[in-house]
């Protein structure tokens, strides 16, 4: 058997194909068959107001194209756009690599394994910023 194999905890809430759905109050183990099925955990997902960062942004892009929110030819575009720009400021070996495999995740219609490429960069992110000089 292959595809997606999501744990889910009690209660634990999934988005697939625009659809919410809810674990029952014990742990379960769902096989997801169908290729190129939009999966999003809802514990994941990044609020509308958490987007403040640029990797955030970027982020939040490949998100609304899982949740159904947003086009994925219009959202390729973004997320291109975006992983383009953060290519420009994340200059680091690891950095570039996690991008370019974001890139050909994009460039495949995989957007659940782009976010997931570019989540990772969420903690260097935070922290960059936090060393970061702050300008008055």
């Amino acid at each position: 058997m292959t595809g997606l194999v999501l744990k889910l905890g009690p209660k634990e809430r999934v988005l697939v194909n625009g659809a919410v759905i809810e674990n029952g109050d014990r742990r379960s183990r769902l096989s997801i068959l169908t290729p190129n099925a939009n999966i999003l955990r809802l514990r994941d997902a990044i609020r509308p107001d958490e987007v403040n960062t640029p990797v955030r942004r970027v982020c939040y892009v490949a998100q609304l194209i899982l949740s159904g929110d947003a086009s994925e030819d219009e959202g390729a575009i973004q997320l291109l756009r975006g992983i383009e720009q953060l290519s420009q400021a994340l200059c680091d070996p690891d950095s570039r690599a996690i991008l370019t495999e974001a890139t050909e995740a994009v460039t495949s219609g995989d957007f659940y394994r782009a976010l997931k490429r570019l989540r990772t960069l969420l903690p260097r992110e935070e922290r960059l910023l936090a060393t970061a000089p702050r300008l008055s």
